[in-house]
């Protein structure tokens, strides 16, 4: 038996340690934390000093049963989780959960997954820091009370199910005030000039004037001035300029650039990063230093000289901007410069790369530019026209990278010709242009974590979790419009003859950028106006600052939440009792027939347009609002056109044809089936003709393509991309098939791989009792038995389990089913009663 017993957190983690310990030491793994607030009660003792009540989940039981036996065999505990303030939560939870003797127990951290790493923590073990526990404690005590007391206010006065945040309700105001800010934009427009000269040698090159023109007017004005001109090289200066490297990545900075340059969500960059770390691939993920160890500095340095030549190389320290940065942790960098690139799946490549680049580019010599500017001259009238160009004289860190910027109209210099003062210029044409000044950007994931990490709200280790919660509870989406076609005009000047030009752009785009919801809207309104210091951007950052003095030991947890608790409590109690329901509604007019109040407003099943009010002697009637319309921006006679859904348009093959909108946006529908409209098509638009033209697009899409096994096989594509269906299953159709092309091959290929895929994810069959265990995503597993669906922790060994152990998990179950509906009914009847 060993005789050193290492908890980790993660299997991955403890698969790479277990490469570097020798045969006395045995690596476990935690699953994470094992202890945590009760899911279903406050588990805050309020009166009793805000005392947590911890409790093992039901998940974790089995975990630590087995680290107890372990522990209790082994000579030393090393208690070697995350080096953050998660981690040593994690550690006090092991030690107290455990009850592990301070003796033989040893408290380790690494901020690399290596062999030197490792070994150093061995040699250099401390005992737990209180200090950072308690910093853990304070959040997630004070997000427990925020979370717990706020989201039944919400319940009651805005709709049911709601949930409040701390962190997340400051990051849905900031996605809602910016949204007001687009909304509210009035675009001016100014006419944008313009110019391609050719040097005497024939070279040409692009010029504009510094300064738009106000208008169509002064931009025809300016153009007829350019009739018959001549033009020169007025002044001409080259001057030369650095650019320095950016520091190496955080946690944010590396959110950013990759959400830039590899197009990936804020959650899967921290994924990949995860496994990359867990793999002692990279340096710990979570921070918000940009140091580099003198360590990692002198392996940036060798690979550097080595890879690039000594003058690419320049030693260079970065210092923190960040609010509240622990200097004392290291930015995130590759384990080994040597590794350009390492053996792992693609995405997790593509992060490493952009990691390694961004590392060895940060202790790399500055690029030397020559920066070019010249101004050009007519003889008509006295606007000057410039052009700028930008040459590397020393590539630098050029070599390895560059960052990218989140400005979109943001234009690289390039090359100019050579040129000298009094040269005579060619013009090969003018254009003045109508350009709109534009609107804030909406936030993308990126830009927030930025905004985020500039107000101090936040840690590296919230980031990503904020911003999935947000969407999952559905308070933000993704965009999916493709915007407006706007028209412009251009003017042109070539040949002495000026010629107007009708243009379109598509304009108003919020595709994949953060937009609230109606809910979401609703929601913040309501918290702002009755909850304002909650979701004041200075108090939240306040709050992370008081973490952050708990943390270095400058506070005591417990009165920070005494002095938070004491304030916040009675808003909620005064909120709860007094304040006016929230629903969002506008009044949009009176109806022209019944004279009746329209309004819009948030309902129980969501965002609802109504005629009439309570008070009047017919009930109101109800329409919901199509998936693209919201509360804030529907107009009178666009609610008044959701009355006139379902729509009946004929009938084909004996069955009644009708347009409608569902929750998934606007349909047809014959019979029992449903087709969906074109994207931007409206329901109102459709007629009898272009419904049966749908139908039969569906009808035809639908039509077996194939038999296999007496059985019709389909192809379709659905929210996944195509797939075929055949006997009931679904099954992908990946890039390297040509779907429009099938051959029978592919398709009999394509089904058995689906067969044989279903066959490998049964781990159990019991046929009489109709119950499997198959395989499920992210490694868990899961047991079926008719409507009755079991997930499975991961810490379970699905193929060691009886039919005994899963019966018994099916009455469990079915029980707490049969308890939760009996509940329900209950409630009803009381509610009837009453």
């Amino acid at each position: 038996m060993a005789k050193n017993l290492v908890i980790v957190e993660s299997p991955a983690k403890a698969k790479t340690i277990e490469k570097f310990l020798g045969k006395e030491y045995k690596v476990e793994s935690s699953f994470g934390h094992i202890a945590d607030l009760p899911k279903k009660e406050l588990g805050v003792d309020v009166d009793a000093g805000f005392k947590p009540k911890y409790v093992v989940s039901s998940d974790k039981k089995d975990v630590v049963k087995k680290l107890k036996q372990l522990a209790k065999k082994a000579d030393t505990v090393w208690l070697a989780s995350d080096e953050d303030r998660e981690g040593e939560a994690i550690a006090w939870h092991l030690a107290e959960t455990l009850d592990l003797d301070k003796k033989n127990t040893k408290r380790i951290v690494f901020h690399e997954i290596t062999k030197n790493a490792i070994l150093k923590a061995i040699e250099n073990p401390r005992e737990i820091n209180y200090d950072l526990v308690n910093a853990q404690q304070a959040r997630r005590v004070l997000d427990r009370l925020v979370g717990y007391e706020l989201s039944p206010v919400l319940w009651r006065k805005v709709k049911g199910g709601l949930s409040a945040g701390r962190v997340q309700s400051v990051s849905v105001r900031l996605i809602v005030e910016r949204e007001r800010e687009v909304r509210a934009f009035e675009p001016t427009a100014s006419f944008r000039v313009d110019a391609v000269f050719k040097t005497v040698e024939g070279k040409g090159f692009k010029a504009k004037l510094p300064s738009n023109l106000q208008n169509k007017k002064e931009a025809e004005e300016f153009l007829q001035q350019n009739k018959g001109a001549s033009y020169k090289v007025a002044d001409l200066t080259k001057k030369p300029a650095k650019k320095s490297p950016a520091p190496p990545f955080t946690t944010s900075t590396l959110q950013q650039e990759a959400a830039r340059k590899l197009y990936f969500s804020v959650g899967k960059t921290m994924n990949m990063a995860q496994r990359l770390y867990e793999a002692g691939l990279i340096t710990y993920m979570r921070t918000d230093s940009v140091n580099l160890s003198e360590q990692a500095k002198e392996g940036a340095e060798k690979e550097i000289k080595s890879a690039y030549g000594s003058d690419f190389h320049k030693a260079r320290n970065y210092k923190s901007k960040a609010k509240g940065a622990q200097e004392a942790h290291e930015a995130i960098r590759p384990t080994d410069f040597s590794k350009h690139t390492v053996n792992a799946e693609r995405d997790q490549q593509r992060l490493y790369e952009l990691i390694w680049k961004r590392a060895i580019a940060s202790q790399m010599s500055e690029a030397r530019l020559e920066r070019t500017n010249v101004k050009i001259e007519a003889d008509t009238h006295d606007k000057v026209f410039t052009a700028n160009g930008e040459m590397i004289t020393f590539e630098g860190f050029l070599k390895v990278y560059l960052e990218g910027t989140d400005d979109e109209d943001q234009e690289q210099d390039g090359l100019l010709p050579t040129m000298k003062i009094g040269e005579s210029l060619l013009n090969q044409g003018i254009k003045a242009t109508e350009r709109f000044t534009r609107p804030p950007s909406r936030f993308t994931e990126a830009s927030l974590v930025k905004r985020l990490e500039e107000l101090g709200i936040g840690r590296p280790s919230t980031y990503a979790p904020t911003i999935s919660t947000i969407i999952n509870r559905n308070y933000v989406e993704k965009g999916t419009v493709d915007g407006v076609e706007r028209k412009y005009a251009q003017l042109t000047l070539k040949n002495d003859t000026v010629k107007e030009t009708e243009l379109s752009e598509m304009v108003g785009s919020d595709k994949g950028k953060l937009v609230p919801t109606d809910i979401g809207m609703v929601v913040n309104d309501f918290l702002v106006n009755h909850f304002g210091k909650i979701l004041d951007y200075n108090f939240t950052a306040k709050v992370e600052q008081d973490f952050d003095e708990i943390a270095e030991g400058g506070e005591k947890w417990t009165e920070v939440m005494s002095e938070f608790y004491d304030e916040f409590h009675p808003i909620v109690t005064d909120v709860a009792e007094n304040a006016e329901r929230e629903t969002g509604e506008r009044i949009l007019g009176t109806h022209p027939d019944s004279g009746k109040t329209v309004s819009v407003r948030l309902g129980k099943f969501g965002p609802m347009v109504q005629v009439g009010t309570v008070e009047d002697e017919e009930k109101p009637q109800f329409a919901s609002l199509a998936p693209d319309q919201n509360l804030s921006t529907i107009t009178f006679e666009e609610a008044l056109d959701l009355f006139q859904l379902p729509k009946v348009l004929g009938e084909y093959k004996g069955e009644e044809v009708a347009v409608n909108i569902g929750r998934f946006g606007p349909y047809v529908r014959y019979g029992e089936k449903f087709v969906s409209l074109d994207k931007g098509e409206a329901p109102l638009s459709v007629d009898i003709d272009r419904a049966l033209e749908l139908i039969e697009e569906k009808e035809k899409a639908d039509a077996p393509i194939y038999e296999y096994e007496n059985l019709p096989v389909q192809k379709g594509k659905g929210r996944f991309g195509p797939y075929l269906k055949w006997n009931n299953m679904f099954i992908n159709v990946n890039k390297k098939y040509d779907f429009d092309n099938l051959s029978d091959q592919d398709i009999v290929q394509l089904i058995e791989e689906k067969k044989q895929k279903e066959i490998d994810k049964i781990i159990h069959h019991w046929k009489e009792e109709g119950i499997t265990v198959e395989k499920a995503r992210w490694g868990r597993s899961v047991i079926k038995k008719g409507r009755i669906k079991i997930e499975l922790p991961k810490t379970v060994d699905a193929k060691k389990m009886t039919l005994d152990k899963v019966n018994a998990l099916i009455e469990k179950e079915t029980a707490k089913k049969k308890k939760s509906t009996k509940k329900k009914v209950t409630k009803k009847k009381t509610a009837k009663k009453k």
